[in-house]
Parts: structure tokens; C-alpha cells; sequence
């Protein structure tokens, strides 16, 4: 008697728990269902409302192609905020944020693009040279042709020191030396491989028509 007892118990308990088990899986099987998708956060929001403006004054240099690189340098530079989110006052020889039009600075960064890309190329320096030379000038890339035609951190620390040196009270981080440019304080060593990264952010955000990537052996 005791040995059916035994297992009549343990058939009740076998019961109960598979049962406890179906309403559990049931309960998280339609919380999943009722649950909203995650969706994740596009950090190129803002930046993409420009794509437009910035294909079109790439065609007029025939430069269409070169669009996710415009538009990562515009991540870099400003994440498509205020008024001039290519920041290129200073390329157009005027004062930090004078330029207060988003499309005139669209088109002064171009330019200013397509001056460091055809001066670049004629020096036959690499193309991460001619985006780190969109924040430090096309004097980088007379430096860099001189000391092997490629791109590198350490090459632009160097050439940012040289800066300094000659202008110490003006490049000088702000006297801030926890800066982590400091004392490269002149433009952004790192620059290149920021917008790198961009890049290949972008392509997991925007849909790359084939008139739109980005030239074999860029990065």
C-alpha cells in the first residue's frame, strides 16, 4: 500500500510540475508576442536629412561616389548639428562657426574635400591621408608624401607637433592637459580612423547604392 501511495504521489508531483512548466512557457511565449521589437538607435539621424544636398554638390565635381565618406566626415565633425555641420568656416578661410547656413557649409566642405582629395592624389599619398588631411590641412599630406605616402597616428601626432611648436599659445588644448590630444594639439591624430570607423557604421545604417560606395582601397 505504501509503494502505491509512493507512486501516486510521485505521478501527482510528475503532473503538477509538467503542467507548472506549459503555463510558464505559454505566459513567456505570448509576453514575447504582446512585447514591442527593440529598436535600435540610429546615430546618423541627423546626418541623413543632408544626404541629399551632399550627393548633389558631389556631382558637380563628379564626386558622387565619395557621398558615405562625406557623410561620415560630417558625423565626425558635428553629428549633423547647428549650423555649420561640415565645420568648414576655417577651410573657407573665415572664423570658427561663422558659416551658419547647413548648406553653404555642405558646400564649403566639399570643396574643401575636393581640394585635399585632387591635391592627395597628384601626391600620391593614401586616402586616409586625405581624410585626416580634411581636419589638419593639405599640409599634411606634403608630410606624409615625404615620409612614405601613408597614412598613420603616429605620423600625424608628429606633424600636429610641428604646429605647435610654432604656434604654442594657439594650439595648446586649452591648457586643458587631460585632453586626450594633448599635447597633439594641433587638429585630431585620430581623425582618420574616427571617420573610418563612420564608414562602416554608415554601411549598417544606409542602403549603398552601387554609384554611392566607397572606392576600393579607401580605408
Amino acid at each position: 500500500m505504501k509503494k502505491r501511495r509512493k507512486r501516486k504521489k510521485r505521478k501527482t508531483f510528475l503532473v503538477l510540475f509538467l503542467l507548472f512548466c506549459g503555463l510558464a512557457w505559454f505566459q513567456s511565449y505570448f509576453q514575447k508576442q504582446s512585447s514591442p521589437p527593440l529598436v535600435k538607435h540610429d546615430s546618423f539621424t541627423a546626418v541623413k536629412k543632408y544626404i541629399p544636398y551632399i550627393h548633389d554638390e558631389l556631382a558637380k565635381y563628379h564626386l558622387e561616389e565619395h557621398t558615405p565618406v562625406l557623410i561620415a566626415l560630417m558625423q565626425q565633425e558635428s553629428h549633423g548639428l547647428g549650423g555649420d555641420p561640415m565645420q568648414a568656416s576655417e577651410s573657407a578661410g573665415l572664423t570658427k562657426n561663422t558659416i551658419t547656413d547647413p548648406k553653404q557649409s555642405i558646400q564649403a566642405g566639399v570643396k574643401h574635400f575636393q581640394h585635399v582629395l585632387a591635391y592627395g592624389t597628384q601626391q600620391k599619398v593614401d586616402f586616409p591621408t586625405i581624410i585626416q588631411a580634411y581636419n589638419m590641412g593639405a599640409g599634411y599630406i606634403d608630410y606624409v608624401a615625404q615620409h612614405g605616402g601613408k597614412h598613420s597616428e603616429e605620423l600625424a601626432k608628429q606633424f600636429s607637433l610641428l604646429q605647435v611648436k610654432q604656434k604654442p599659445t594657439v594650439y595648446n588644448c586649452g591648457g586643458d592637459k587631460n585632453n586626450f590630444r594633448y599635447p597633439y594639439c594641433y587638429g585630431d591624430f585620430s581623425y582618420s580612423t574616427k571617420v573610418s570607423k563612420n564608414i562602416q557604421l554608415l554601411v549598417d545604417t544606409v542602403p549603398v547604392t552601387n554609384s554611392e560606395k566607397t572606392p576600393s582601397g579607401s580605408f
